[in-house]
């Protein structure tokens, strides 16, 4: 089917008639202005959509039918603020077009984002767009693509002309030559020998790739010797050497003339993995017993997970679904999991663990990007689900009688903090619910209370930060105000000190009287706090011994020079007077924060604490120099360092107060090929030039 068609309903019957396809590529690398194309060419009418920040940071689904099959294409968001969409579209897909700008080449970050896709084994085609740019070699772009990607990259069509007069491909091994300069739907003609020495280049190495790929010795011997081995025979075993991702067949694409259209619709339709081919992921029961891979077959138990979520203050959610196994039907009641801590070491206060059972609204299915009902889907099928209310992004939607999850895709820490504080009383009230909301809908959004009861909203980027404080202000109606993030600080003794606390008061009536005389020393780091009672001859009554320890530890948590709790500190009560009327729970606790207050102004012996994180920098090695560099100058102490393939690990021991912006700095340290991962190690003594700046504050 190459003519233009309107995706009337399709019903789908058999996992095999779907090809699930995300397009993957650095952010302006004429990924969405493909996808635009794609879909243009197989929808009538179709005129595009807008771009916007909200388009521009999500996977965006749109579906067409070429040939015998229909298409979901998905398009993932290629600034690295947003990997964590990036993610959600590889487990949906079953397939990727990696898209490459000739005019860019292949830098770090799209190399991160090929190692996405090598991960998760994903069969891939690239698309060279851009071809028509000044200065730019079809040649030459692919031996740097192959150089940096592998030698799996291989050219199975071939531009006709040079920059803006490109105007056709030739087809590697099929020799036919697709004329697109008629301004309309192209035409397909046998080559003819020009077009002979444009693949000179190219033949030899993928015709030998594939008879290698094919395990077969004789048909080798028999094209060293100068025998062709066929058509129909070599496009056989593109297909298939393409759909285990072992060959990755480069297609020039061109956006004005649609160039390159054809040619990857061919690939999609042919050469890329059907879901019953592509493995799904494993299902393991409540009980943490695993079921095993699920079946891509309608007739088996539900399984099937939401790759996103959107919400709408009027709408309600709406989740995109990728059916893994079973049917979904409109109207069913389904069993909606979530269970990250199965598969994570940790639990996230943001995500918890919830199990529930919905009814399934009204299915809905992509058609170019206008959504139609439905009434079932298959395994395989990606659709559209509305007023899941309980149902998170990375949630397993199972079988009432077989309750089964799957593990979410690998998230992105969010290692960018910001402060933020509701601007009015009125949107203050509103500003829970719409925190709820945003996280349900992005698994990377994470919430914490910070120092001073400070709310934290943590990001993966400024892009991230940008996004969400929009979706507060033009989605919900919430307008915030960001802070500068307080680091959570502690105060420490350093020496030894002895001091006295009086709380006498006389008012009236009964008056308040209570002295105690402590010791206090430092502990070592980690120890907390310690309480020794070592009165004698009753100078401090028993009873009045919990409200000394009680006042202590209340002052502690106040801090005496800055407002910062103290730690690791041991207290001493070895003396005190008390009177026999005015004495009381409450003046012993006064008396005991005064003595503490006194201790710290013998000897200025009160030291401030710095928290430090473990940060884990991986980063490609001709970058590690000005890493390393750059932690030195941020007070870290380094590690050492590790080798992974083709990238350095670097550890060290970074004060948090020196990571605020981390997240955005080391991306221009790496030039997008660095990522880290921080953990709190420890507290360790803030440097004196630094202490001036919080104790002032306090």
């Amino acid at each position: 089917m190459s003519s233009k068609v309107n995706t009337a309903l399709v019903q789908v019957n058999n996992p095999d008639d779907v090809r699930n396809v995300v397009l993957i590529g650095n952010a302006g690398s004429g990924k969405t202005s493909l996808f635009e194309q794609l879909l243009r060419a197989r929808v009538a009418g179709y005129r595009g959509e807008k771009d916007d920040a909200e388009r521009l940071s999500q996977l965006y689904l749109a579906s067409l039918v070429t040939g015998d099959v229909i298409v979901n294409l998905l398009d993932a968001p290629g600034h690295p603020d947003f990997v964590g969409e990036l993610r959600a579209g590889i487990r949906a897909a079953d397939a990727a077009i990696f898209v490459v700008s000739a005019a860019d080449g292949i830098d770090g970050a799209a190399q991160t984002l090929w190692e996405e896709c090598a991960d998760a084994n994903l069969p891939r085609v690239i698309a060279l767009t851009k071809l028509d740019a000044a200065h730019t070699d079809f040649d030459t772009v692919v031996e740097e693509i192959k150089a940096k990607l592998g030698e799996g990259v291989l050219p199975v069509h071939v531009p006709v002309g040079e920059g803006a007069g490109i105007h056709g491909t030739v087809g590697v091994l099929s020799r036919r030559f697709r004329d697109y300069s008629g301004g309309g739907e192209p035409v397909l003609h046998e080559g003819d020998d020009a077009h002979d020495d444009l693949l000179e280049l190219h033949r030899g190495p993928l015709i030998e790739s594939l008879i290698e790929e094919a395990e077969d010795d004789a048909l080798m011997d028999s094209y060293l010797e100068g025998t062709d081995p066929g058509r129909v025979y070599l496009l056989d075993d593109l297909m298939k050497a393409t759909s285990r991702a072992n060959l990755f067949p480069v297609v020039p694409v061109i956006q004005s003339s649609g160039l390159g259209t054809e040619e990857l619709l061919s690939l999609i339709e042919h050469g890329f993995p059907t879901p019953s081919l592509h493995p799904n992921p494993v299902m393991v029961k409540l009980d943490g017993d695993e079921v095993g891979p699920a079946p891509s077959d309608p007739s088996a138990r539900l399984c099937a997970q939401v790759i996103r979520t959107t919400t709408d203050p009027f709408a309600g959610r709406l989740s995109m679904v990728r059916i893994f196994s079973g049917t979904l039907r409109s109207d069913d009641v389904v069993h909606v999991s979530g269970h990250r801590s199965f598969f994570l070491d940790d639990t996230d206060e943001a995500h918890p663990d919830h199990d529930h059972e919905e009814r399934i609204g009204q299915i809905q299915q992509a058609h170019g990007v206008e959504l139609k009902a439905k009434t079932s889907a298959i395994a395989g099928e990606i659709v559209m689900v509305p007023k899941l209310t309980t149902a998170e992004t990375g949630d397993t939607l199972s079988a009432r009688e077989g309750v089964v999850v799957v593990a979410n895709w690998r998230t992105p820490q969010a290692l960018l903090p910001l402060a933020i504080r509701a601007t009015t009383r009125n949107d203050e009230d509103k500003l829970a619910g719409a925190l709820q909301r945003l996280a349900v809908e992005d698994a990377t959004v994470r919430l914490a209370r910070g120092a001073s009861d400070q709310l934290v909203l943590w990001t993966t980027g400024q892009a991230h930060a940008d996004l969400l404080l929009a979706r507060l202000r033009n989605r919900y109606g919430v307008n915030v105000e960001q802070q500068p993030v307080k680091i959570a600080l502690r105060e420490t003794f350093t020496g030894k000190a002895t001091a006295l606390g009086r709380h006498v008061k006389q008012s009236g009536g009964h008056g308040q009287y209570a002295v105690v005389n402590i010791h206090v020393e430092p502990l070592e780091r980690g120890a907390g706090f310690e309480f020794v009672d070592k009165v004698v001859g009753g100078a401090v009554p028993r009873q009045f011994i919990p409200s000394v320890e009680k006042g202590a530890r209340a002052q502690l948590e106040r801090g005496v020079i800055a407002g910062f709790p103290m730690v690791d500190v041991r207290v001493t009560l070895f003396d005190g007077k008390s009177h026999s009327v005015d004495s009381s729970d409450m003046a012993f606790q006064m008396a005991a924060g005064a003595a503490l207050k006194e201790a710290a102004t013998v000897g200025a012996n009160v030291a401030l604490l710095e928290p430090l994180d473990l940060v884990t920098v991986t980063v490609a090695e001709e970058y590690m120099g000005a890493v390393m560099t750059d932690m030195s100058g941020r007070r870290g102490q380094l590690l050492g360092t590790d080798t992974a393939g083709r990238k350095v690990i670097i550890r060290g021991l970074v004060p948090q107060l020196e990571l605020a912006r981390y997240a955005i700095d080391l991306r221009g340290l790496a030039h997008g090929t660095g990522s880290f991962s921080r953990t709190f190690h420890g507290y360790e003594l803030l440097p004196g030039n630094l202490v001036d700046e919080f104790t002032k504050k306090g």
